[in-house]
């Protein structure tokens, strides 16, 4: 049975690369519909398919297709770029097949908290100063995934769930945390500037749903490695759905619980 909600918020798909984990967003789309989608970033990776050439499968090609229909049966989707896909941006105000394209939004709850929804990789140093950088740790990151999909398929044989060498080491070293932290307080800062509640954004890859000094934080997480979606009920709540750990436990598999992932439903701003 399809579960409703009042607004879905997907980010870092990264359509176009072998990491995109597109069979599973395919499947939560299949369970999950909204009056509002929110596309907040990176959903085509331009950088890798720039730098390797054209990687377009047919379940990438699906979940393309998935989110015209919802388009074309009425469900509202927004289409907020990120760095890899910021070539969108040139584009903003365009509707294409009824997805409309935004630099930034001013999002409202059912119950009337305002969040700005950003992707967020304005506000990475690394990007904004040192592109050369940011493309050199995409290719380490891609290495990482590389090596994590093998070691996973020894996971697996042993019935165990994902493991992500990445998402560990954003939460045990510390210049991934202090970074992880460091990015939290600007995008608190930036929804603050634009009188908002709270901020929803993308980019590092790392789901959370918390305060920040007053401020309401929450990131989508991805669909490479976490495979997070953040879905607002209908009345304002907001919640991380955790869909690789779902399909985990449905299948009967050990699962590891993920302190920052993990997100109480009824946590809500203050």
């Amino acid at each position: 049975m399809t579960k409703k909600y009042r607004t879905i918020f997907l980010s870092d798909i990264h359509l176009g690369t072998p990491d995109c984990q597109a069979d599973i967003l395919i499947d939560f789309l299949r369970e999950h519909d909204a009056q509002t989608i929110y596309l907040v970033g990176d959903i085509i990776d331009c950088w890798r398919m720039k730098r390797k050439g054209f990687f377009w499968p047919q379940s990438h090609n699906d979940v393309v297709q998935k989110l015209l229909r919802k388009a074309r049966k009425g469900t509202r989707i927004v289409y907020v770029p990120g760095n890899h896909d910021e070539l969108l941006r040139d584009y903003q105000g365009v509707h294409f097949g009824g997805i409309e394209v935004r630099e930034r939004d001013l999002f409202e709850t059912a119950d009337g908290r305002r969040l700005l929804v950003i992707h967020g990789d304005e506000f990475d140093m690394v990007v904004m100063n040192h592109r050369w950088l940011a493309h050199l740790g995409d290719i380490a990151y891609g290495l990482a995934m590389w090596t994590n999909k093998w070691h996973n398929r020894t996971r697996r044989l042993l019935g165990l769930r994902y493991w992500s060498f990445s998402r560990w080491a954003k939460l045990k070293v510390k210049s991934a945390v202090n970074f992880i932290s460091d990015f939290e307080e600007v995008l608190a800062e930036e929804a603050r500037k634009h009188g908002a509640d709270g901020v929803i954004c993308g980019h590092i890859h790392h789901a959370a749903n918390e305060m920040r000094d007053g401020i309401r934080y929450i990131n989508t997480g991805d669909w490479v490695e976490s495979c997070t979606a953040v879905v607002e009920h209908a009345d304002g709540r907001m919640e991380i759905i955790d869909w690789s750990r779902r399909i985990s436990e449905k299948a009967g598999l050990a699962t590891t619980p993920s302190p920052r992932q993990i997100t109480n439903p009824q946590d809500r701003a203050a």
